[in-house]
């Protein structure tokens, strides 16, 4: 692998698994050692992430991971919702019964499964589950549009996995989702989408919104020590 690809997939999985958290200033002189690799295989990674809006190079020259903001999220879902209910209906017509039988077998035990994996097998499944919808589809040009919009919204939803209660109501929907597609039924399936897509906006929305409150309250000030012995005395 080419010291650029090797860089630019790190700095990628640490972006969107919130090891570099949004905010934060790309040193090139402290992720070059990091990574191991020299400045030029470093600018290429930078830029290739700038492309797909993961950094931010309009302050300067240094790049910064962009925020999260709910503004955002909204517009994003705007283009997930036509593209992914679109994609259910065309996956119901298309699929293979068996591999959406399987998915909603594995949505099914939702509850052992996060017990057992963690979050981290929670979304494994969801990434078969898309994997599935995408081969369904069998149109290259829907899939690039909407590998776009995932990699945004990767960072997005992640925010909903210190939340088990939406998990499970998630993984539900997914079920519901993947028992339409098995039976060719393309209507429920867009309609199960559709539900699904706004529990996830109402999940994040509200999960940002609880953030930026919290970032703007103002710290409790601590008692003056002083004050306090001279009141003890």
């Amino acid at each position: 692998m080419l010291a650029s690809d090797r860089a630019y997939a790190e700095l990628r999985d640490d972006i969107l698994n919130w090891r570099i958290v949004p905010g934060t200033a790309l040193s090139e002189t402290e992720l070059a050692l990091r990574l191991g690799v020299s400045r030029t295989p470093l600018r290429a990674a930078l830029a290739r992430l700038a492309l797909e809006g993961l950094v931010d190079t309009s302050r300067g020259r240094t790049g910064v991971v962009p925020d999260v903001s709910v503004e955002g999220i909204a517009e994003l879902f705007e283009v997930r919702e036509a593209l992914e209910l679109q994609a259910a209906r065309l996956a119901a017509r298309r699929r293979d019964p068996e591999v959406f039988a399987a998915l909603a077998d594995s949505f099914g035990h939702a509850t052992e499964m996060l017990e057992a994996g963690g979050t981290d097998a929670y979304y494994e499944v969801v990434g078969r589950f898309d994997a599935a919808m995408d081969d369904a589809v069998a149109n290259p040009a829907m899939r690039a549009a909407l590998d776009n919009v995932r990699v945004h919204l990767f960072r997005a939803r992640r925010l909903a996995q210190d939340n088990p209660d939406r998990l499970l109501r998630a993984a539900a929907e997914h079920r519901l989702i993947c028992e339409a597609v098995r039976d060719g039924d393309a209507e429920l399936a867009a309609s199960a989408t559709a539900v699904h897509l706004h529990g996830s906006l109402t999940t994040i929305t509200a999960t940002l919104q609880q953030r930026a409150d919290r970032e703007s309250s103002p710290a409790p000030e601590r008692p003056d020590p002083d004050h306090t012995n001279q009141e003890g005395a």
